[in-house]
């Protein structure tokens, strides 16, 4: 998905502003909850997320959702990540 499209989008879904995001390479992030929804757009580098057992790895032009008080894990790839987010 495009940026255009995925900003069109979070608009049409009621999402506020979305804001872009940097994180370093290689880092991990624990278990973790949010206690709000978030829609991202993977602009670059890639971003892996383990919920449960399972872990889906996302690069650009991948669109990830996660409810609001899911628990989850993060890692970020090799070259680190950035992605576009909407967060209600």
């Amino acid at each position: 998905m495009d940026r255009k499209a995925f900003t069109e989008s979070l608009t049409k879904e009621g999402f506020p502003e979305a804001v872009v995001v940097t994180r370093e390479a290689n880092i991990t992030m624990d278990v973790h909850e949010h206690p709000f929804e978030a829609k991202a757009l993977i602009l670059e580098g890639e971003l892996h997320i383990r919920v449960g057992d399972t872990e889906q790895v996302y690069k650009v032009g991948d669109v990830f959702q996660l409810p609001a008080n899911k628990p989850h894990a993060e890692r970020y790839g090799p070259n680190g990540v950035k992605y576009l987010v909407g967060r209600k």
